[in-house]
């Protein structure tokens, strides 16, 4: 998610898994293999997205050349706005806020609460776009691969939403736009599957380290100026809990019994302990978004609630500013 000053911004085939130990992230169960098919049309909507952005947006004819000259002005219409406006090749703040990008007035005091979607689809430039469809890839398919695309949509889209609403309660003087919130609700579900699926998994320590890695190193990143990172950790907590409830599997334990003669005696299919999480998970989740909400269509600054919470985002440092 980007935000700036001016840019404030089955039918699947089955497959059998053979035992390799030196696959962090190996599972061990033979399942079904998914066709990623959903992944792969996002990455397409959000580039059509983009291109209409830049139709709309007409550099040529709405730039007043005060702050420079069209980017790539041979595509015409959809050249970019000049880089000192917009140094990620992209629209103009003004147009990004005409089609949808999350401003938290227009939510809280307008009732356009639709922004809380529509921001997820739009992006702040090519660079920003390349960045997150990339990323979406490499998470995205995996996941649709093994658990098919309702319930990645839903982690996706539901993530996405979680992202915008803490954004709009903590950031209030400008606006916000990008899928990665989205993206990281992907990978805070990676996280809470591993969590909840531990007993299938071989080499756990190392597939639980590398993916916590990842993730701080890219919540670190949030902290630079014009950088969303409330839709960061907005988007993974969401995801994070929505993967206990989604995402859990039969252990390993009923997988290696269930091909016993008819009449044997079968272990559970699943552990007490996921449906314990199920159920926290599910708790957090409706008081998470209820409370959100109400705090987001009170009008409420989260700020005020939290003294601390701005640095979440933004770390001021010789180099720049985080009030600007």
């Amino acid at each position: 998610m980007m935000r700036n000053g001016d840019l404030e911004s089955r039918g699947g085939t089955k497959s059998r898994a053979h035992h390799n130990s030196y696959q962090p992230y190996y599972v061990e169960t033979s399942e079904s293999q998914w066709t990623s098919w959903l992944v792969p049309m996002i990455v397409v909507a959000n580039v059509a997205m983009f291109i209409v952005i830049m139709f709309v947006n007409n550099c040529p004819k709405n730039s007043d050349g005060f702050r420079g000259q069209c980017v790539a002005k041979f595509l015409g219409r959809i050249s970019f706005q000049p880089l000192n406006e917009n140094p990620l090749f992209g629209p103009s703040s003004n147009t990004l806020e005409k089609l949808g990008a999350l401003e938290w007035s227009k939510v809280a005091h307008q009732h356009q609460a639709w922004r809380l979607i529509t921001c997820i689809w739009l992006h702040a430039g090519v660079i920003h776009l390349l960045a997150n469809m990339l990323s979406l890839v490499f998470i995205g398919i995996r996941l649709e691969q093994q658990f098919g695309f309702v319930r990645v949509g839903a982690v996706y889209l539901l993530s996405g939403i979680g992202g915008s609403i803490l954004s709009s309660l903590f950031i209030q003087r400008s606006i916000s736009v990008g899928a990665s919130g989205a993206l990281f609700g992907l990978l805070g579900a990676m996280l809470s599957e591993l969590l909840t699926n531990w007993t299938i998994y071989s080499n756990k320590a190392a597939a639980l380290i590398t993916l916590v890695i990842i993730i701080l190193v890219n919540l670190a990143l949030g902290i630079l100026p014009h950088v969303d990172n409330f839709a960061h950790i907005g988007g993974f907590l969401t995801g994070f809990l929505i993967g206990f409830v989604l995402l859990f599997r039969p252990q390993f334990g009923y997988l290696e019994t269930r091909h016993l003669p008819a009449g044997a005696r079968l272990k559970s299919k699943y552990a007490v302990y996921q449906f314990v999480l199920v159920v926290i998970a599910l708790v957090l989740l409706i008081v998470g978004f209820t409370v959100g909400l109400v705090m987001l269509f009170r009008g409420e600054n989260g700020n005020d609630h939290c003294s601390w919470c701005h640095y979440l985002s933004c770390v001021p440092t010789s180099r720049w500013r985080c009030d600007n």
